[in-house]
């Protein structure tokens, strides 16, 4: 889920502009919150003037409706364009390698090995550990390990990405470009062969890597060494509405409800190349595409595991998270979710069915979750909380083995540590492959780890 949700600071103007007449149809279709649920005082909304007590209940109702509708599209919406939120100072050639000076945010101040894109995403390039950083300043001097495209001495400002390779070469592996049958067209896809298959790989089981919300196939080039140690093939995998693959009729996002049949077929494309089985990867909104997968699809008892990096686990949690970071009233935000999940939202969201965020709550569902799954998630994790991921594994340890890191923000668990989730990823793929009589037994140390 690399697509920011934040919204603009000016709410007021930003939620309202273009829609005037849906803001009343809201309130005539579906229930709009009471005055007492209205913005408080802190928020960056105002009503102007002097308005009488009807009047003003009137006013902070509409605008909560537009806000509420505004925050609901935003969710379902994919974006036309990055934000280039992080600001690059100085590009500094230091021997044969280079240094670059950029603005201490958040991202830029947390070790490890990231992408960064810029030039609106044709530059990218791999930044590596902080070599130095000044609070008072607050500016970091990084690594710049390999520029892949574009030139970053003339880079301006780009965005951080988890995403540190831009194609398997850069990895060191060939790959064959294939195209998956979707719904309205073909869907391309990365796939990259195992090794030669020896005693101890397993050559039927394939990996499949769905990558998060505004995010592309890229995400999952760093679990492909692990999947290929472990024998298997990995297909890294488009789906509806990413820019790669056919978009939905409706050009929304289905959240996992309908994004799961990419997946879905997906499967069958490597049941015809001869897979017996499958893992599933996924990151973030990746994760809640596989957990639905791994409930609907018709090939569910194929799949053999899931590992989970910083998966949606329950909407309703994020969706709140996300309402909180944007200062919305808490009524509000709940209303942008009836919208999505009401089906008289549906003209005003553009979505072709109402998402049913109840269905993707898996902490509700724990018990009927019976594929053994993997979730690594960060306790640190700004944009998707840990705490459902936690929860889940605690509701149903049998099948849930959870992982916690530190430091690491979204999807990022590799970035900071790349050999601790590669060893903690492979240890326990190796157990769920080896030949057992029931998939869901684990040896009685794998449900919890401590943060680390």
């Amino acid at each position: 889920m690399a697509s920011s949700l934040r919204l603009p600071p000016d709410l007021s103007r930003t939620a309202t502009r273009g829609t005037a007449t849906p803001v009343a149809a809201v309130s005539a279709t579906v229930p709009a919150p009471s005055a007492a649920a209205g913005p408080s005082g802190s928020a960056k909304w105002a009503v102007g003037g002097i308005i009488g007590g009807s009047a003003a209940a009137g006013v902070l109702a509409a605008g909560s409706s537009a806000l509420a509708l505004y925050f609901a599209r935003r969710v379902i919406t994919p974006a036309r364009f990055r934000d280039a939120d992080q600001e690059v100072l100085a590009v500094i050639r230091e021997g044969r390698g280079l240094q670059v000076i950029l603005a201490a945010t958040p991202d830029a101040t947390v070790d490890g090995v990231y992408g960064f894109f810029f030039d609106g995403g044709r530059g990218h390039a791999r930044i590596g550990r902080i070599l130095s950083y000044s609070p008072a300043e607050r500016t970091v001097l990084r690594e710049v390990e390999t520029v892949y495209s574009g030139d970053i001495s003339t880079a301006r400002r780009g965005w951080w990405s988890g995403a540190a390779y831009p194609d398997p070469a850069a990895i060191g592996l060939s790959a064959d470009d294939v195209l998956i049958d979707v719904e309205g067209g073909t869907a391309p896809a990365w796939l990259v062969r195992a090794v030669p298959a020896s005693e101890d790989t397993v050559s039927d089981v394939w990996a499949i890597m769905v990558h998060g919300r505004g995010a592309s196939r890229q995400e999952g080039l760093r679990a492909v060494r692990t999947a290929r140690e472990l024998g298997m093939p990995s297909l890294l995998i488009s789906y509806r509405n990413d820019g790669l693959a056919p978009s939905a009729s409706d050009g929304r996002y289905g959240l996992g409800s309908t994004e799961w049949r990419d997946v879905e077929a997906a499967i069958d494309f490597v049941l015809e190349q001869g897979a017996r089985e499958v893992v599933l990867f996924g990151w973030s909104m990746g994760g809640a595409i596989c957990l639905q997968t791994a409930d609907l699809s018709r090939h569910r008892q194929l799949i053999r595991a899931m590992v989970l990096d910083a998966p949606v686990i329950n909407w309703v949690n994020v969706l709140a998270h996300h309402a909180e970071l944007n200062r919305i009233p808490s009524s509000v935000g709940r209303y942008g979710q009836l919208m999505l999940s009401h089906p008289l939202g549906r003209r005003l969201t553009g979505l072709a069915a109402p998402v049913d965020l109840k269905a993707m709550d898996w902490v509700s569902r724990a018990v009927e979750l019976r594929t053994p799954t993997l979730i690594v998630h960060s306790v640190d994790d700004e944009y998707v909380p840990y705490g459902p991921s936690a929860e889940l594994a605690e509701k149903n340890p049998e099948m849930v083995t959870f992982e916690s890191f530190n430091t690491a923000r979204h999807t990022k668990e590799w970035n900071v540590d790349p050999e601790r989730w590669e060893r903690q990823v492979t240890a326990w793929l190796r157990q769920q492959l080896a030949p057992r009589a029931n998939p869901g037994d684990q040896e009685p140390a794998a449900g919890h780890s401590t943060p680390g």
